[in-house]
């Protein structure tokens, strides 16, 4: 029997168990359709991003040309050092405040990681992973994309179009579920979707959506479509030609 596992991707070695797009025109590594509402692409391309060059700093008219740094300021407050605390012997650390958030544990990543990396881990400290990965016999079958609605402007844009989606409380979002070719048939997405509701549903969500486009080949849309969705527990919560709205209460 197979074996299955489900795994978060949060660093480079989960992210490089992102599986095949089914149509080869698509990469799940450079698809920023979903992230960025006015030029996102789903088209297969270089993850590598160009270097950023920093802004050159304006000339001085009153400053020496020749300087490497910056003049003073004279009139710039001075920076404040850290609050003093009164009752603390000078060579304690400062103490652990109970009431704030305990800090995540996870490396950061690489200066040079994958852009699309980068997307998936801008929350991981505070809402944890944003994607999952299904390995059959550990090799990738099933890939799914997600989280809150405001990690993805594009599926914000969609929400609009339709005032009568609740507004409170916002759903967690489904934007992508991908299976590969050789895995088609044997309910790997169906797993993989119970998995993230499950988690999103522990994670304090009330509420999950998903935005297929209807008129699209399955291949080359990344939610699928409402008859998946149907089959998976959401139902259709706006019937739309063009872009449905499907949700689950969890």
């Amino acid at each position: 029997m197979a074996a299955l596992r489900i795994v978060d991707v949060e660093d480079e070695a989960t992210f490089a168990l992102l599986p095949p797009c089914a149509d080869r025109s698509f990469d799940h590594r450079s698809c920023d359709y979903w992230e960025d509402a006015d030029r996102g692409s789903r088209l297969a391309r270089s993850i590598a991003s160009p270097p950023v060059r920093p802004a050159a700093r304006p000339r001085d008219p009153f400053g020496d040309d020749d300087a490497d740094e910056p003049a003073v300021n004279p009139f710039l407050p001075a920076a404040k050092g850290p609050a003093f605390n009164p009752f603390a012997p000078s060579d304690d650390e400062a103490p652990e405040n109970p009431f704030a958030p305990a800090r995540s544990s996870r490396p950061a990543l690489a200066a040079d990681a994958p852009r699309k990396l980068a997307l998936l881990s801008r929350g991981r400290a505070i809402f944890g992973s944003y994607a999952k990965v299904l390995l059959v016999d550990d090799a990738p079958a099933a890939y799914a994309q997600f989280g809150p609605l405001s990690a993805y402007p594009r599926a914000l844009r969609v929400r609009e179009l339709y005032p009568q989606l609740p507004d409170a409380p916002l759903p967690a979002v489904i934007t992508c579920i991908a299976t590969t070719t050789a895995a088609r048939g044997a309910g790997h997405a169906g797993r993989l979707v119970a998995e993230v509701c499950d988690d999103l549903a522990g994670r304090g969500f009330a509420a999950v959506e998903a935005y297929p486009e209807a008129a699209r080949d399955p291949d080359a849309t990344s939610a699928a479509t409402p008859g998946f969705w149907l089959a998976a527990g959401f139902r259709l919560a706006v019937d739309d030609d063009r872009f449905p709205v499907m949700r689950r209460e969890l």
